[in-house]
This record gives structure tokens, C-alpha cells and sequence, in this order.
């Protein structure tokens, strides 16, 4: 009877022993796969390429947490220096608000800050929505203007906040000049990142420029050097340095592309956004791994067909988009599209962008002869 019992303990123990072993484990990794960890998205461009505009195709999707060019931050507090010196400390601030960690701000800002003291933040629709803002669902498209006016006295400890609470956080920066100073993010086993490189017709971007010469000063001073903004020359000498990041930017992105970065680079054409914005926009989807909802389609069409002119800076309304992205061909003179052309002539044939040969050619080119397919 006593060797019976002993059995049976023995034989409980050894069932016990059974299920701890192989389903307890099992357990905790389905707990862990509930929650896969996050995408991380840079859209990586330059001042006036329509940078804006594709970040609100991200801003827009529930799914994203979105911040709209944090190094702003770092520019101005450092503005003394070059934007070659200044990579280090932007790259260090991405990392962190990409693992959503916003004390990287306490560096450049008061520490009574409060989430209106972040730049441009009312263009993120996850800082419009809970838990960021009470006032608007987080399924709501949601206009800058609206949350400005109702979500700006929110503490800034609710940026945090609501960043961990997303499945893909999204940056759009313009204030990186070389992609290799991104390979330690793309080697950093913490994030999955993916890079969408938008680049825009030269020719576009030094007209937008012109008409935002003020805005712009502080940054353009930080890129070229004061001196070299100066005299005649000053806008084209801007339009180098661009141009030249953006031929490097692409090259090492795809024609000497490190192993790590297979899948993980995407160069779009703000012209082919506009061209056809609902094709791009479920390509960019597809390549960072969102669905392209029923809404967000109804979204980018109405806003890509309005009526607007996009002439002020970071304005993000309803436009013709595409005859806003063909404008310098009626306003900005031959002369200066010749300069602009010489300047950026290597970005241009890389790109896909066709030289103009003459003031009646700049007119009268179709945009299938303008630009390019890719």
C-alpha cells in the first residue's frame, strides 16, 4: 500500500515536472509574440522636396507615431556649428525618440517643458489623440490647426507616453547629409528601421526656396556656411550641397548597398507621389509594413485634388498637388533653371530628371518627357 502511494507521488511529480518544462515556456513566448516589436520608420530628405506632405501620409495612419524634424532641436540650440558636426548629436536624438525615450530633450529644452514646446507637434496625429489629447480618437484624421488649438496644454510627458503605445514610430528629418552615418541604427539590434529616401526635382526645390528664403536662413547657414550664402551664387551653392548629398545618399542605398540594408531603403519621387498618389502611397505602406485603409485612400486623394497653392512653409492642406509640383516651369526663369542644372547636373541624371535645353522647351516638355520612369 505504502509502495503503491509512493508510486503514484512519483509518477505526479514526473507529470508535473512534464508540463513546467514544455508548456510554461511555450507560454511566455506566445505572451511575448502578442506584441511583435516596433517599425521604425525615417523619411530622410531635404528642406522643400514635399517632405512634409509624405509625412502626413504616415502622421495620418493609426498605427504611426509620428514626429515631424525633432533635430530642429538639436540645430538651433547648436547652431554655431556645421551640419557635419551636428550629425552625431541628431543621429543620438532619432535613436532615442525612436525607442521612445524623450528625455533625449532635456538637453535642448527648459525643464518646464510642456508637449506644445515640440517642434511642429501638433503635425503629429498621435500627439492629437489619446493619450496624448483626449479630444480627438485615435481613428480621427485630424487637421494641425484643430489640435493646436485644443491639445497644446497637455504636459510633455504624455509624448512618451503615447509613443509606447504604437506599433511603428515614424521620423521625418532633413538634417542628415550621408546615409553611412545611419549604419549604427541600422545595425542597432533594437530598432527596425527602414529608410524612405524622397527626393524632389532641384529645379522645384530651389524655386520653393526662394519663396521661403526667411525660413530657411538659420538652417541654410548651418548647411553651406554664412559666407557661402552670400552674393549671387549663395542659393546655388545650397543647391550643391543638396544635390551632392543626395547622389551620395542614393548610392550607398542601392548601388553599394551594405548587407544590411536589403529591403530596408526605398527611394521615392515626390513628382511620381503626385503623379499618382495612391499608388505610392500603398507602396510606401507595403514597404513599411501598414495597411492602406479605406480612410487613409480617401485622405491622400482629397488632399493631393484640392485647390490649395502650398505656398507657405510646412503647409500641409488640400492642393492641386501636381500643378503645385510643376510651378517653377512657369515662374522661375531659364536663366536660373540653367545654373540650378549645372549645379545639380549629377543628381539630375541619377534621379531620372531631365535637363531642360531652352526657355520654349521648359514650357512646352511633357512631364512623360520631364521625368523619368524608375
Amino acid at each position: 500500500m505504502v509502495k503503491s502511494r509512493r508510486v503514484q507521488v512519483l509518477l505526479i511529480l514526473v507529470v508535473l515536472s512534464f508540463l513546467l518544462i514544455h508548456f510554461l515556456p511555450c507560454s511566455n513566448n506566445a505572451h511575448m509574440e502578442e506584441k511583435p516589436s516596433p517599425v521604425h520608420i525615417l523619411i530622410l530628405s531635404s528642406w522643400r522636396s514635399g517632405s512634409s506632405f509624405t509625412g502626413q501620409i504616415f502622421s495620418q495612419h493609426p498605427s504611426v507615431f509620428y514626429l515631424m524634424e525633432p533635430a530642429w532641436h538639436v540645430w538651433v540650440k547648436m547652431y554655431q556649428n556645421s551640419a557635419k558636426v551636428l550629425h552625431m548629436a541628431v543621429r543620438d536624438l532619432v535613436r532615442s525618440v525612436f525607442l521612445c525615450d524623450m528625455s533625449v530633450f532635456d538637453a535642448y529644452m527648459s525643464s518646464q517643458k510642456k508637449k506644445s514646446d515640440l517642434f511642429q507637434w501638433e503635425t503629429s496625429r498621435a500627439l492629437c489623440s489619446p493619450p496624448a489629447c483626449d479630444s480627438f480618437s485615435r481613428s480621427d484624421i485630424i487637421t494641425a490647426g484643430n489640435c493646436k488649438t485644443i491639445c497644446g496644454k497637455y504636459p510633455f510627458s504624455k509624448v512618451e507616453e503615447a509613443c509606447k503605445t504604437y506599433s511603428h514610430v515614424a521620423i521625418k528629418e532633413v538634417r542628415f547629409f550621408d546615409l553611412k552615418v545611419l549604419y549604427p541604427l541600422l545595425t542597432d539590434p533594437s530598432l527596425n528601421l527602414k529608410i524612405i529616401h524622397l527626393v524632389r526635382d532641384p529645379r522645384a526645390v530651389f524655386r520653393s526656396r526662394e519663396n521661403t528664403m526667411a525660413d530657411l536662413k538659420r538652417d541654410t547657414n548651418i548647411v553651406v556656411g554664412s559666407q557661402k550664402t552670400k552674393g549671387e551664387m549663395g542659393p546655388y551653392n545650397t543647391m550643391q550641397v543638396i544635390c551632392k548629398s543626395h547622389v551620395e545618399m542614393y548610392k550607398a542605398g542601392s548601388q553599394a548597398a551594405p548587407s544590411f540594408l536589403k529591403d530596408r531603403y526605398l527611394l521615392v519621387r515626390y513628382e511620381d507621389i503626385v503623379r499618382d498618389p495612391l499608388a505610392r502611397a500603398a507602396q510606401m505602406y507595403r514597404f513599411a509594413e501598414l495597411h492602406f485603409t479605406p480612410e487613409l485612400q480617401k485622405w491622400v486623394h482629397n488632399i493631393t485634388h484640392g485647390k490649395g497653392h502650398g505656398a507657405q512653409a510646412f503647409d500641409i492642406g488640400s492642393r492641386d498637388a501636381l500643378r503645385v509640383s510643376q510651378a517653377w516651369r512657369k515662374t522661375l526663369p531659364f536663366q536660373k533653371i540653367e545654373k540650378v542644372q549645372n549645379v545639380c547636373k549629377d543628381a539630375m541624371d541619377l534621379l531620372g530628371y531631365r535637363l531642360v535645353q531652352s526657355e520654349e522647351e521648359q514650357k512646352n516638355m511633357s512631364l512623360d518627357l520631364l521625368f523619368a520612369q524608375n
